[in-house]
């Protein structure tokens, strides 16, 4: 049974590096693979709070891979909208004469749309978004600049990709 936060402790460090190296193996990324475990060892805790899973370990890897699942699905959603760059350079094709006139004008009105919603974001909020979007930034380091959860900050960049995502119209 692990009822005791010393056994689910013991289990987690036992078993760390290996769920480190698996979950790396699932989103290709060290530092997201870091919060992948450490999300996935947090939420094991509640978990074992309540229920005793029979094969514990077996349990905390299936939320790592969960974890890893929901992260790239995040990301596939997110790249769809915006990628680090991506209003410089619609700026920069919308004046330089390269693309017709009405794409120029879906471009234009795109980031202005962009623009609004950030502006009307609450700070945090826009904050989070302009580190990760923008300057590339991993939602840990995001949350410890601003001293909130990583599951916050993940809460943050998602809400205003969401709010950026229905006010830009797409074809």
């Amino acid at each position: 049974m692990l009822e005791q936060t010393g056994s689910v402790g013991a289990l987690y460090a036992k078993h760390q590096s290996a769920l480190l190296k698996y979950a790396r193996g699932l989103v290709s990324d060290r530092s997201q693979a870091e919060d992948i475990v450490q999300e996935a060892w947090l939420r094991f805790g509640r978990i074992v709070a309540d229920v005793s899973p029979s094969d514990p370990l077996r349990y905390l890897y299936s939320i790592v891979r969960n974890l890893a699942i929901d992260y790239r699905r995040q990301k596939i959603r997110e790249n769809g909208l915006l990628d680090p760059g991506a209003l410089e350079t619609v700026a920069e094709h919308a004046t330089d004469g390269e693309a017709p006139p009405d794409q120029i004008m879906r471009d234009r009105n795109a980031v202005d749309a962009v623009r609004a919603v950030m502006t009307a974001m609450p700070e945090q909020m826009r904050v989070a978004f302009e580190m990760h979007r923008f300057d590339g930034y991993k939602l840990r380091e995001i949350a410890a600049h601003l001293r909130i959860s990583v599951s916050m900050a993940h809460v943050l960049v998602s809400e205003a990709v969401d709010r950026c995502r229905q006010h830009v119209e797409w074809p």
